[in-house]
């Protein structure tokens, strides 16, 4: 931990801490919904430790609840958390000659709100000591915010009020970290495309058509990138 690792872990933690706030609800409402769809407080806990990724335990929870066939739990888990196989191959270049080790714990915490606020300055920093504070400082404090909330919610699901709205909470938290993320026109495309599908298909059994939306959105998303590069290419 040199003066440049320090120096890029308080840019990293100033910059992602506005975003972190909307963290809170969103675990506590993933906490309850946990002890609600059944787990026990050590299946709760286990998951949210080896899941880490609150949109996917959100979209599977339903599926377990109902008692759907866990390839259906497998893949509608893996396509909600496609978006980190796009940002992690975005910040590749920023993790050069980073060992092995360092670089699997990276793909561990990476959040939406590190991406947002971080890939940018990340990508166009050559100091690495510096990237790796921006990076891991904000990650850390995300993962233990993450898994202090959701113990909140998963230890207090049957003392929180019905009527705190922590489901709409959640849904800001979401909208707040979409914002920076959307700024490219790829990546509105991919979030517009995705939306109204998952809408338009809504009644699909087993909850296919959110799947479907998410895989239409990245395919848009990746078409619009292809069509920008060659039009800037000119």
């Amino acid at each position: 931990m040199n003066e440049s690792f320090r120096r890029g872990a308080r840019e990293g933690f100033r910059a992602f801490l506005p975003l972190s706030v909307g963290l809170v609800p969103w675990a506590l409402v993933t906490g309850v919904a946990m002890r609600s769809t059944g787990l026990s407080v050590l299946e709760a806990l286990g998951m949210n430790l080896i899941v880490f990724a609150g949109t996917a335990q959100l979209g599977t929870l339903p599926l377990i609840g109902a008692g759907a066939p866990l390839w259906l739990i497998a893949v509608t888990a893996l396509v909600l958390n496609l978006r980190f196989v796009i940002f992690s191959a975005a910040l590749a270049p920023a993790f050069e000659r980073v060992p092995v080790l360092q670089r699997l714990l990276s793909g561990y915490l990476l959040v939406d709100g590190v991406f947002a606020i971080g890939a940018e300055r990340m990508l166009a920093s050559t100091d690495r000591d510096w990237r790796m504070g921006f990076f891991l400082a904000p990650s850390i404090y995300a993962w233990v915010l993450w898994q202090v909330f959701v113990m909140c919610g998963v230890l207090g699901a049957d003392a929180l009020p019905r009527d705190w709205s922590l489901e709409f909470m959640a849904t800001i938290a979401l909208i707040t970290l979409l914002v920076p993320i959307a700024r490219a026109r790829p990546m509105m495309l991919a979030a517009l495309v995705g939306g109204v599908a998952t809408v338009v298909l809504r009644e699909m059994p087993l909850r296919l058509g959110m799947i479907v939306g998410i895989v239409l959105g990245i395919a848009a998303g990746f078409v619009a990138e292809r069509w920008q590069s060659r039009g800037e290419g000119r």
